[in-house]
């Protein structure tokens, strides 16, 4: 083999050699710590390196920094010294780039090299260890840690020197966690497009991350929506209202909500008059729950858990009743709406032939977001408003009559009813359409 060869080959080793430095690098940064783990849950020993070096990388990069700058150097000197030497007399036996020669030459050796370096030695190997990072890291990286201890005095002083800048320039580590809830929320959604997860996985986890941010009061029955039962009133009356409720649990105060007494299970009461001597509901009392209007859903299912309570009655800040939530009204904010065989309520949406929307006004406001893909509502985060009609009445500024509309983010709303001073029915149609209808009115 020829010297020339021998240097050409060299060059390509060294070329070879800095993909798999950039490579490893690559590899080991983008590897996804999470699998990383499952590895070593399944007894992979190499990445519990992988692992370690992705946890600290700063003794990692300058191990491979120092590899691809030596190799960057030394293929520098080959090819410039040796091989542009070398093609300098082709060039020499042609008259007119005589003069030109040594300039001719190393050019095309720098350029030559330039594009196997980018291409074998950059480009490449990085799309390879992307296409499988947590793999190539579990590979790359018992090698990686024994050239790093190799190199230990150098990699020590190269990290000293880089914390030493990053201070002076005033650059400190970041405190974010190695993953977000957005980020979860990405991968979900993503996971569900490729197939991995079912739809209805997909839409559960959704309502599950959304549950952990809304307080109770987004949950709970309105005080205006709760059946409750007075012991001033009659037992026949009180019997009354239990049978023709679909409630099973029922708040029991004196003359007003506010004054609770506790809480009562229909089917006892009812049991308990069934023959005999008359109970009055306040002998089968149930130590009533109260939680804040401003607790957070997800603390209100742990009081459930710690107490063995599973209805709660909300308060304001004044101490009166403001609502009453169950576990069942929490796991529909998880599941969805579970309607029983008696629910003969109608549906909070429904679909036109136009492609308008009724919206009952008692809808919660995530499932319209949803519906119509927007993002954030105008003052959500300080409207104080939960549900649609809440949504529709703030962006009115007062209490709306029906036939009222306004035009919001390419939707027309327009209120079609009113339950005494609450938002009941919201025509909803996209602008889109609206024009449509509009234009072959006028034809």
């Amino acid at each position: 083999m020829s010297s020339i060869s021998i240097e050409i080959l060299i060059v390509l080793l060294l070329i070879v050699a800095n993909g798999v430095f950039s490579g490893s690098e690559i590899a080991v940064v983008s590897a996804r710590k999470v699998r990383l783990e499952q590895l070593i849950d399944r007894g992979n020993r190499k990445a519990r390196v992988a692992l370690k070096l992705a946890n600290a990388p700063n003794n990692f990069l300058a191990t491979v920094q120092i590899g691809i700058t030596l190799i960057g150097i030394l293929s520098g000197a080959v090819g410039g010294a040796t091989l542009a030497q070398r093609l300098r007399p082709v060039f020499e036996s042609v008259p007119a780039l005589q003069p030109y020669s040594e300039g001719v030459s190393v050019a095309i050796v720098v350029s030559l090299i330039t594009y196997l370096s980018l291409v074998i030695g950059e480009l490449v190997p990085k799309r390879i260890a992307l296409n499988n990072p947590e793999q190539i890291a579990c590979t790359v990286a018992p090698p990686m840690r024994f050239l790093s201890r190799l190199t230990a005095p150098i990699v020590h002083l190269l990290g000293i020197s880089t914390d030493a800048l990053l201070n002076l320039l005033g650059i400190k580590a970041s405190n974010e966690p190695d993953i977000t809830e957005e980020e979860i929320k990405v991968l979900i959604r993503q996971g569900a497009e490729a197939g991995m997860f079912e739809e209805a996985e997909h839409e559960i986890m959704q309502r599950v991350f959304r549950l952990g941010d809304r307080p109770i009061r987004a949950i709970m029955t309105p005080r205006t929506d709760i059946t409750w039962l007075d012991v001033d009133a009659s037992l026949e009356d009180n019997l009354q209202v239990i049978v023709e409720s679909n409630y099973s649990r029922f708040p029991v105060g004196k003359n007003s909500l506010d004054n609770c007494l506790g809480v009562i299970r229909g089917s006892h009461l009812l049991k308990a008059n069934r023959s005999g001597p008359a109970v009055s509901p306040e002998s089968l009392l149930q130590a009533p729950l109260y939680v804040a209007e401003s607790a957070r859903a997800l603390n209100v299912i742990e009081q459930f858990k710690q107490t063995g309570i599973h209805t709660a009655l909300v308060t304001d800040e004044y101490g009166g009743i403001e609502g009453i939530v169950t576990l069942t009204d929490l796991m529909e904010a998880i599941v969805g709406d579970l309607p029983s065989l008696e629910d003969q309520e109608e549906p909070l949406m429904i679909q036109r032939e136009d492609g308008s929307w009724l919206l009952d006004g008692s809808l919660d406001i995530n499932d319209f977001k949803d519906l119509f893909k927007k993002k954030l509502l105008p003052d959500e985060t300080t409207g104080n408003f939960h549900t649609f009609g809440g949504f529709v009445m703030h962006f009115f500024g007062h209490i709306p009559q029906s036939g009222e509309h306004f035009e919001w983010d390419g939707l027309r709303l327009e209120v079609m009813d009113m339950d005494g001073t609450r938002v009941d029915k919201i025509l909803v149609m996209p602008l889109a359409t609206t024009d449509l209808a509009a234009d072959d009115e006028a034809d």
